[in-house]
């Protein structure tokens, strides 16, 4: 990353306690956020929020969307393994380049949402927000599903704008499909 590692503190340490209980490593991204962790818990906590009537296959496939249209490739490797878990390779790596095989009508509203939600907002019209809802989403639905978005693409502003390298681990973690689709963003980190 661009900034040197901040003197860790309480904070920072709940942080890396959490990756290493979820992942199995500390993530270069928690190494980051060490500079405010309480900002980033509560941006996790308001993403949790927003996103709780939503499955882990469903927030995957919409942060995969978001983070595969901004050309962030550090969320689009960690959450495209996290899809792949939750529907398989070859579905993941269609949701990060855009083709979308492999999901249902419903997740292929909402992955296009996410797309309209990063690639320009105020593009988006009515007719848009009909689609969705034709899909079977409520005006509920819609809005969590948009400012879900609009948190992680916060989130992956601020990684790659301060250099946040994918972690080496992902390697393992995300399946070959996966890593083959995001030739976008920063490269995967060399070994720790």
């Amino acid at each position: 990353m661009f900034l040197d590692e901040p003197t860790f503190g309480e904070g920072a340490q709940r942080l890396f306690d959490d990756d290493q209980k979820y992942m199995g490593w500390v993530m270069n991204v928690s190494r980051l956020w060490a500079w405010q962790p309480e900002s980033a818990q509560a941006l996790f906590a308001l993403m949790g929020s927003a996103s709780e009537q939503f499955s882990m296959r469903q927030r995957g496939l919409l942060v995969a969307a978001c983070a595969s249209t901004l050309g962030d490739s550090y969320c689009s490797l960690a959450w495209g393994g996290k899809l792949a878990k939750e529907a398989d390779a070859a579905t993941a790596a269609g949701v990060l380049t855009g083709s979308d095989e492999g999901l249902t009508d419903a997740e292929r509203a909402m992955a296009r949402w996410a797309r309209a939600v990063v690639r320009d907002p105020n593009a988006i019209t009515q007719a848009d927000v009909d689609e969705v809802r034709a899909a079977g989403f409520s005006d509920a639905d819609v809005f969590a599903m948009t400012v879900f978005v609009a948190l992680r693409l916060a989130f992956s502003t601020v990684n790659d704008a301060l250099g946040s390298q994918p972690d080496p681990e992902l390697r393992g973690f995300s399946p070959p499909e996966v890593i083959a689709a995001v030739d976008f963003g920063r490269p995967i980190g060399e070994g720790r």
